[in-house]
């Protein structure tokens, strides 16, 4: 391999705060919720902005992998181990698409009961006492390497009674500071009867809009190196993990930052992709990642189940009635910590 992880030895976690700024002009638009609005606040006297939440970026960094198009893993990271769920033999989701990954109603709750039975089996001796780490490890690297990296609640009371749990290993958000308010608005013009019923969609319908300014915009990054060591897989695997998750940020950083229509961001063009902690570390190119994470999920092939690394699920059902099941059977909502 090209890169040298070494440098991370004695490190436990890895940090990036990158400077970014809007890609044209100076406004942005942040994330919204529909009870907030903006998610503005105050870090001692500086008027901070939420631009993405750590939930938006979780989801962001695992489609880095993921061609939409073609609906598979991207080329360069084919044969690394997921959950994919077809219906009448078309392609539905998988488990790194859907919002709970591998604990999905799709994937756990079809009609077909084979993988739910394999999973069931295979953490059957996790059901009383301290949860075995490394052997959860196995198994959710076997079928779906990423929940090790974005974490994954397996909540339902036939998994070891619904205490399988992994934390996210990789954390990001997106936060500005110094911010104001570019207030603008505009009207929805109704050339043939300006004056029609608007609750009905005619009509000039006028509209306020808030975007935002500020005079630092960042991406951090934090990669909890401590907690992939602590799974005790092989060491082959860890640097799979490690590589995957630089890959994921890398990828972002290059071309994923338009995050909404009024908000498309860049790196900073001085920035030079060193790491805060370690200092020493710089972020490697795609090039470089592309051929090692190749290089790494080749000498994890074993490890993997499926054809390839690929398990794939048929789902027979409606999403009613497995969301119903999941509902029934969950013992706390299936989201990651």
């Amino acid at each position: 391999m090209s890169i040298d992880l070494s440098i991370l030895n004695n490190t436990r976690r890895l940090l990036f705060d990158v400077p970014l700024q809007p890609l044209q002009g100076t406004r942005f638009q942040p994330t919204g919720f529909p009870d907030l609005g903006a998610a503005t606040y105050q870090a001692g006297d500086t008027d901070c902005l939420l631009v993405e939440s750590a939930q938006s970026m979780a989801n962001r960094l695992e489609l880095q992998i993921w061609d939409e198009g073609q609906q598979e893993l991207k080329q360069g990271c084919k044969g690394l181990s997921y959950v994919r769920v077809e219906q009448n033999g078309k392609y539905l989701t998988s488990s790194l698409t859907d919002a709970h990954r591998i604990n999905s109603p799709y994937i756990l709750e079809g009609g077909d009961k084979t993988f739910f039975n394999t999973i069931r089996d295979a953490t059957n001796s996790l059901a009383t006492g301290p949860i075995d780490r490394r052997l959860l490890a196995e198994v959710l690297i076997k079928y779906d390497a990423n929940a090790l990296i974005h974490g994954v609640f397996l909540a339902k009371k036939e998994l070891a009674g619904g205490r399988l749990r992994i934390a996210r290993a990789l954390s990001s958000s997106i936060e500005a500071k110094h911010i104001q308010v570019a207030a603008s608005g505009g009207v929805k013009n109704d050339h043939v009867d300006p004056s029609g019923d608007t609750s009905k969609g005619f009509g000039n319908v006028p509209f306020h809009r808030e975007e935002f300014t500020a005079a630092e915009i960042t991406a951090f990054f934090n990669l909890d190196l401590e907690q992939l060591r602590g799974y005790g897989l092989q060491p082959e695997a860890t640097n799979l993990l490690i590589l995957l998750a630089l890959y994921k940020i890398r990828s972002l950083l290059d071309g994923g930052l338009r995050l909404r229509t009024a908000c498309d961001l860049c790196v900073l063009p001085t920035y030079a992709f060193a790491a805060r902690s370690p200092a020493d570390f710089q972020l490697p190119k795609m090039q470089e990642l592309e051929a090692d994470l190749k290089a790494a999920i080749a000498a994890c092939a074993k490890m993997f189940g499926g054809n390839n690394g690929v398990t794939t699920v048929a789902f027979t059902g409606s999403s009613k009635k497995a969301a119903k099941g999941e509902k029934n059977a969950d013992s706390a909502p299936a989201t990651d910590a």
